[in-house]
Order: C-alpha cells, then sequence, then structure tokens
C-alpha cells in the first residue's frame, strides 16, 4: 500500500495552496463516480453511459510527455466538461463552486486568494470553510 500523505497541522492561511485530494474522496466517499459522472455535460454523459466504472485511458502529459492511466470519466471532466462556460453557475453553491473552480483549473493547486478571485467572493468565508475540521469533498491543503 502507498503511504498516505502527510499533511501539515499548521493553520491554512490566505496564501495557504488547496487542490481536491481524489484519493482522500475516493477512500471516504464510495459514490465519487457516479458524482463526477453527473457533472459531465450531456454529450458526455451519453458517451460514457456504456463505460464500465473502472474504465482508464492513457493520457499523455502535455509537459513531460509521460503517457498515465487515468480514469476516463475524470479525463474527461477535466479536459472538456468542466470548460463549459455553464459548468460554474450564479446559483451554485459556495462548497460545489470551489469544487468546480479546482476541476475547471485541472487540479492545480490555488491558494484561497486565488480561489476568492475567481469566484468572486470575499476571501475570509472561504479560508474558514476550507481550513475548518471537515474536507468537503476532498479539498485538502496540498501536501508540502
Amino acid at each position: 500500500m502507498g503511504e498516505e500523505p502527510k499533511f501539515s497541522l499548521v493553520k491554512p492561511t490566505l496564501d495557504t495552496l488547496f487542490h481536491i485530494d481524489f484519493s482522500w474522496w475516493q477512500q471516504s466517499d464510495r459514490e465519487w463516480r457516479i458524482y463526477l459522472r453527473n457533472l459531465l455535460c450531456g454529450e458526455h454523459q451519453e458517451s460514457f453511459a456504456g463505460i464500465g466504472e473502472d474504465e482508464k485511458i492513457d493520457w499523455v502529459d502535455p509537459e513531460t510527455a509521460e503517457v498515465h492511466q487515468v480514469e476516463g470519466v475524470q479525463h474527461i471532466l477535466l479536459s472538456h466538461c468542466a470548460q463549459q462556460e455553464e459548468f460554474i453557475g450564479e446559483h451554485t453553491s459556495l462548497v460545489e463552486a470551489i469544487f468546480r473552480t479546482f476541476i475547471k483549473n485541472g487540479n492545480s493547486p490555488l491558494t484561497v486568494a486565488d480561489l476568492a478571485t475567481k469566484l468572486n467572493r470575499p476571501a475570509a468565508p472561504l479560508l474558514r470553510l476550507l481550513s475548518g475540521a471537515r474536507v468537503y469533498r476532498g479539498i485538502r491543503p496540498t501536501p508540502s
């Protein structure tokens, strides 16, 4: 078994980097694949309807040219569906908007200040939400 990433016990600040820890999410929510499928755009919900839950595809990293096996649903969500204008709506809940912002950003680490700018929201409530004891949708500080 792989080792769990180590996380700092230091209280996060506006400059702490966060990301979606998919391994945490997969361990904590048995329905994570269904949740991701529901985020797909209409076109891809249809095309993924007959694909198995564990279906992997080969993905070539555009920076390193390395080939990685990735979840097909996760890949199409990050590379296509999340890039659609309607992916984050004005009535999207705060936790959902934060999660979708990470998806739209390719799950690249973002600070709370970055999230506040992207969501056009004040940073303090975002920091309180993300630095509490509860982990929402696997959004955690990026291990250092």
